[in-house]
């Protein structure tokens, strides 16, 4: 603790030499009105300035827009509300049952105004089998692409440490997450590059810039994923291709395992709205060197700022996450138990 009297001492040196006092004052006063500046501007982003049309990719023109793990939770409502927007879809995932049932859902969407075309294509992402990938790109070849959603990921079965962690989840997640988002994006790739003018959104997770204990392979799957983005970024901006990332906290759906919506916690629905009414929009990423990110949703956006601009403890932030982790376990251990002795 700084003593009373050492506190006194440096007023008094401050207020014997009064070109330094008036230095550090304006040295202070343009900290804080960066702070201040940057913190509104983010903020308009999060709240005010509008995204990139989807009219720029080619919605109610043809275009079309391939969604990978469309069969469920935020991959499906991607696939909705492109269509509503005029996009023609290719559903992508590998229960052929439910990629029907989704396809009936758009083409019978009372929502929707829009005559749009859906195909599906039937891929199980935790394949090795390249020409399965080299399917898909012969599927969508002679496509107007504007769009690819690289939604499709795969998580731990519950919190565990990695010395307990079953090998076959391991691979599972690492194939899922990583091979299958590179080898989709490399067969669809070439037919967004034919129009010069296209979208890659990749979806990734909060768990990727704050490394997560006892998720730690879904976590730096998720980091993978953002270097990978940033990357790709680069190069395909002089193409004519954008790349996103989405920086994601939690949503209710089946990968969550999480049921109820609250504050923090959207059901797909609004969480898609959000990110196609933010495309282009950072919403405060770029401003912690994360140059193709976005954090589309509000109350997301508002965390990850406080994250970087306030709290600024990877520590305490880590600290958080495996403490919520933890608890995540314990409650899944209860559920299994309950279902053992058929309670």
């Amino acid at each position: 603790m700084v003593s009373t009297g050492f506190l006194a001492s440096v007023q008094n040196y401050l207020s014997e030499q009064p070109k330094l006092s008036l230095a550090l004052t304006l040295v202070g006063g343009l900290v804080v009105a960066k702070f201040i500046l940057k913190t509104l501007l983010v903020f308009a982003e999060i709240f005010v300035l509008p995204g990139t049309s989807l009219k720029k990719y080619g919605a109610k023109k043809g275009a079309w827009a391939v969604v990978t793990g469309a069969s469920d939770g935020i991959g499906k409502e991607f696939s909705l509300q492109l269509a509503e927007q005029g996009f023609n879809i290719v559903l992508v995932a590998r229960n052929a049952a439910k990629l029907n049932e989704v396809k009936d859902e758009i083409l019978n969407n009372k929502r929707s105004s829009a005559q749009v075309d859906v195909k599906v294509h039937v891929i199980d992402f935790s394949t090795d089998d390249l020409t399965e990938y080299s399917k898909l790109g012969a599927a969508v070849q002679n496509l107007d692409v504007g769009i690819l959603v690289n939604n499709v990921g795969r998580s731990h079965a519950m919190p565990v440490d990695f010395i307990d962690l079953d090998a076959e989840e391991m691979e599972g997640i690492l194939k899922v997450n990583i091979n299958a988002n590179l080898r989709v994006t490399k067969s669809v790739l070439p037919t967004l590059l034919k129009r010069k003018n296209g979208l890659i959104i990749n979806v990734g997770s909060f768990s990727g810039s704050t490394p997560c204990a006892m998720l730690q392979t879904y976590s730096a799957s998720k980091q993978f994923l953002s270097s990978w983005s940033d990357a790709l970024a680069q190069e395909l901006k002089p193409k004519g291709i954008d790349v996103q990332l989405l920086n994601t906290y939690f949503v209710v759906s089946k990968l969550s395992k999480i049921r109820r919506p609250s504050l923090f916690i959207p059901t797909p629905h609004p969480y898609v709205k959000s990110v196609l009414s933010k495309l282009g929009v950072p919403a405060g990423a770029k401003w912690t060197g994360r140059p193709s990110t976005t954090t589309p949703y509000w109350s997301h956006a508002i965390m990850d700022w406080a994250m970087n601009n306030v709290l600024r403890s990877k520590p305490l932030e880590m600290a958080f996450n495996l403490s919520t982790q933890k608890d995540f376990r314990r409650r899944a251990l209860r559920k299994q138990e309950r279902e053992r002795k058929g309670i």
